[in-house]
């Protein structure tokens, strides 16, 4: 069966006037990367000088989705197998104690004042070609691998009439679930297949008509009594106003006993994936956009409670971003550096910490990061997982490539990773939004 998503081109280029529009704007976007994406990676990256073209770099794949055989490269020492197919647009992962694996099936919801005007409209109809224009299911879908053979065999609605549903966490007998909206509880029995329950509001999130970076995701306290929710900006570098950005460009901490709500960490841009690791949390941010094809690094970081990481008037710590009108020195010299470069334009989204011995010493510990891939660098980056290594609680090196081949050699995408999570034996799940597959990825067996 051939997976493919069907590309908006033909639509568009009906309209001989929209189509020459299109081409002017394209003119000037043929530049190239001048570094390979390793000098943007690491603990120390290259950052060179920002670029200010008049037409930002726009190098799309268009989405087709996987044919009949094909699968996603592991590394030489791994082996990936489809865990579950035909999965409608699955963005985001949670394992249940018992082994059932949530999938939130999900995609943007309605944001009439997102990207208006011809520079967005030309945008946004690049991002329906990268397979991101579809409808969401507004769904999570339970998978169970009842026999353990790798492949989930039970399948079905497990909550139903969400609104663009994205992060999960169970605590106790509740399951909170974080729409782009607002955080909703629903009672959770082991082994159900199904809650029927409506739910109850926990805590409305920023959204609105505008709504930019719409994905929250959600990560308990160690102790299980706060939710910690990653909260995306609501523009590349805050050209909708610094107004529109209230409790945006953060990770919240919600008290669940109150239903209190505060700003834990600001200045990260886009923040998705969240863990913790040695009592520490970390967190994976897609930095800004517009500042040239090796410019801005995405990276991996530590937060520190009322940290502030430069967003939107530094990057990389105390970079000035220039576009930034009013600018704010007082708040750039408190910018922290992130821990480690995940390389420019990687939309570095998924994050999961090695739980030890899942395939062997080489990811001993460490974090497994997905890059869902760029749309505006020349040549592309990401469309991959990696590993990056740690040592005394720091990562270290350069990142490992753990799944590639997402691409093909014509460079459109098969299929673009995001979520991640292990499963009962510690096998790496990876949610493919754009092949409607999750993918598993486990140590090779011995020939």
């Amino acid at each position: 069966m051939n997976h493919s998503v069907a590309s908006p081109l033909p639509g568009l280029l009906a309209s001989p006037i929209r189509a020459t529009l299109i081409a002017l704007f394209l003119v000037g976007c043929a530049g190239k990367s001048e570094l390979p994406i390793s000098a943007g990676s690491g603990d120390a990256p290259t950052l060179p000088a920002p670029q200010h073209p008049t037409v930002p770099t726009v190098k799309v794949a268009p989405a087709v989705g996987w044919r009949d055989g094909e699968a996603p490269r592991p590394a030489g020492n791994l082996a990936v197998s489809a865990f579950a197919r035909e999965l409608d647009h699955p963005r985001w992962l949670y394992r249940l104690p018992n082994g059932d694996i949530l999938v939130a099936e999900t995609n943007a919801p309605v944001r009439p004042d997102d990207r208006r005007g011809f520079k967005a409209a030309v945008m946004k109809y690049f991002m329906k070609s990268a397979g991101a224009g579809v409808p969401s299911a507004d769904r999570i879908t339970l998978l169970r691998d009842a026999d353990r053979d790798g492949i989930a065999e039970i399948r079905g609605p497990f909550l139903q009439r969400l609104h663009s549903p994205f992060g999960m966490a169970l605590i106790g007998d509740t399951l909170y679930v974080a729409n782009t909206d607002a955080i909703w509880a629903f009672p959770y029995r082991s082994g159900a297949t199904a809650i029927d329950d409506a739910g109850r509001k926990v805590i409305d999130l920023p959204a609105g008509t505008l709504n930019h970076h719409w994905t929250k995701n959600l990560l308990p306290s160690p102790d299980g009594t706060r939710l910690y929710v990653t909260v995306g900006s609501n523009s590349n570098v805050a050209e909708n106003g610094i107004e529109a950005e209230s409790q945006r460009a953060a990770i919240l901490e919600v008290e669940l006993a109150t239903h209190r709500s505060r700003v834990f960490a600001t200045g990260l841009r886009n923040p998705n994936g969240l863990a913790w690791h040695d009592d520490v949390l970390w967190t994976v941010v897609n930095e800004r956009d517009e500042l040239g094809n090796d410019l801005v690094p995405d990276y991996l970081t530590s937060v520190m409670d009322g940290g502030f990481y430069g967003w939107p008037y530094s990057y990389y710590g105390q970079h000035v971003d220039d576009r930034v009108q009013p600018p704010r020195p007082d708040l750039v010299a408190t910018a922290r550096v992130p821990d480690y470069a995940l390389g420019a334009h990687t939309a570095s989204l998924g994050l999961a910490f090695s739980p030890g011995n899942a395939f062997d010493a080489d990811y001993a510990s460490g974090a497994f990061i997905s890059q869902h891939g760029s749309w505006n660098r020349n040549p592309p980056s990401g469309y991959r997982v990696v590993f990056v290594s740690f040592e005394g609680g720091r990562p270290v090196g350069i990142p490992k490539d753990v799944l590639d081949g997402f691409l093909n050699e014509r460079g459109e995408a098969r299929g673009r990773p995001v979520g991640l999570a292990f499963d009962m034996s510690d096998a790496l799940l990876i949610a493919d939004d754009v092949g409607n597959c999750i993918w598993r990825v486990t140590r090779k067996s011995p020939e």
